[in-house]
């Protein structure tokens, strides 16, 4: 099973050094303007010390810098905060750029819950191309699929019957779970000639989650996160006149992306959506292709 990323360090040191800022300067700069006032005060009724700070204005100056530039970061934060949501609607067919930013690291890991994972594999097929001529600075990959157990009958994907009602179709989730069959095999054998050139270990897995193929959700590198809906009412026919099927079109669902980079709240919705798919995927079973190997 691929490794994971230290759910605990994910903040890194810069996310701590965020929190103790936010702790200590608001006080900070209320006794700096504390200090101003009083000294400010004290000089017009006191001469002595009014005649003393003539010859230090220099003081008072400096305090009001510090002072002015304290506010000025805050307010540049505020404006920052405003100006970039944390949230923002991109449409599957972007997923090649956020693919190709997540392997500008050392390590890359995508983790993926979905239906096929079509449109997500097409981008990783080609990125992990590129790797075999160049590797840039990534130096480890894990990427890891979660898809539904195409084994059990369901209701999404499924024939649609009278009155438009779901009819379980043996034959079409065959369809679907050779289809993930094809991705896993074509990415996990990418994923061993890259390991064995010795430049990169990639690893590629896929598992299965029981349900109906609802949420979008594409992880990378544990610190931005993609959401969507599928539009599970989406029809469509095999053959011209042939029998209408429910079949959810990954390609057009747009995601709401969420990164650590943003607010505290956005934040907190990336690790509650990490932790949502390790969960998933500890409880996930092993795709039937990957057993009978085993075997």
């Amino acid at each position: 099973m691929p490794e994971r990323g230290n759910r605990a360090g994910d903040g890194g040191v810069g996310q701590r050094l965020r929190r103790y800022q936010e702790r200590f300067e608001p006080a900070l700069t209320r006794s700096l303007l504390a200090v101003v006032f009083v000294t400010g005060l004290t000089a017009q009724f006191v001469q002595p010390v009014g005649d003393a700070l003539e010859d230090k204005a220099f003081l008072g100056g400096a305090l009001l810098s510090l002072v002015g530039y304290v506010l000025y970061d805050s307010v540049k934060e505020l404006s920052s905060s405003v100006r970039l949501p944390t949230r923002s609607l991109v449409a599957s067919s972007e997923l090649g750029d956020f693919v190709s930013e997540a392997f500008q690291a050392r390590k890359v890991e995508i983790g993926f819950l979905g239906y096929t994972g079509e449109t997500l594999y097409h981008a990783l097929y080609h990125r992990l191309e590129a790797l075999f001529d160049n590797p840039g600075p990534t130096r480890e990959v894990s990427v890891r699929m979660l898809v539904p157990d195409f084994e059990q009958p369901m209701t999404v994907p499924a024939r649609v019957g009278p009155e438009g009602r779901p009819v379980d179709d043996p034959a079409f989730r065959e369809r679907m779970l050779r289809r993930c069959e094809e991705y896993d095999g074509i990415l996990s054998d990418l994923a061993t000639r890259l390991t064995g050139t010795g430049r990169v270990v990639v690893r590629c897995e896929y598992r299965l989650y029981p349900g109906i193929p609802r949420d979008k959700i594409c992880i990378f590198n544990r610190v931005q996160v993609l959401h969507g809906l599928y539009d599970v009412s989406a029809r469509m026919r095999l053959q011209h006149r042939g029998p209408e099927y429910y079949d959810p079109k990954g390609y057009r669902t747009d995601l709401n992306v969420w990164s650590r980079e943003g607010t505290a709240a956005a934040e907190a919705a990336v690790a509650t959506w990490i932790k949502h798919f390790d969960d998933l995927w500890d409880l996930a079973t092993e795709p039937p292709w990957q057993r009978s190997a085993a075997a």
